[in-house]
């Protein structure tokens, strides 16, 4: 703190500031570099609205359902969660191409999906697929 007299007015104090914008400055760029390594993501790659992920021609696909009751189908054949890993990892056992495809219904929450996600991955699933709602690519 620096002090200043002024003639018959006495001693004034002034905060000196440079050093507060010093450590200012410095807290700002730890926070920016911190923030760079404290990004998480998962990457997905979003087919266009034109083009059917799941189309009757590829018969190979494999679609895991989610319900909103909070049951789950691959392929129409309902799966109980508590045997869903092991149900993914002996549909893959035998399989060169590990893709799958997990389409949510409309009431299922983001953490469920990808809670399914992570359970896919765990099974020795490659790439996995997230099916839009028809809404969403426009297609009614």
């Amino acid at each position: 703190m620096a002090m200043k007299t002024e003639g018959s007015r006495g001693r004034v104090a002034e905060i000196n500031m440079t050093p507060m914008i010093d450590v200012l400055l410095v807290l700002l760029i730890i926070f920016m570099v911190v923030q760079q390594g404290m990004q998480r993501g998962l990457a997905v790659q979003v087919p266009p609205p034109t083009r059917d992920p799941i189309s009757s021609e590829s018969d190979d696909a494999i679609v895991l359902q989610l319900e909103a009751s909070g049951r789950y189908s691959i392929n129409s054949q309902p799966v109980a969660a508590g045997r869903l890993r092991e149900t993914v990892a002996e549909i893959y056992r035998g399989r060169p191409r590990k893709v799958i495809f997990v389409k949510g219904a409309e009431d299922v929450s983001y953490g469920e999906v990808v809670a399914v996600v992570d359970v896919t991955r765990r099974a020795g699933v490659d790439v996995v697929g997230l099916v839009p709602r028809a809404a969403a690519v426009g297609v009614r």
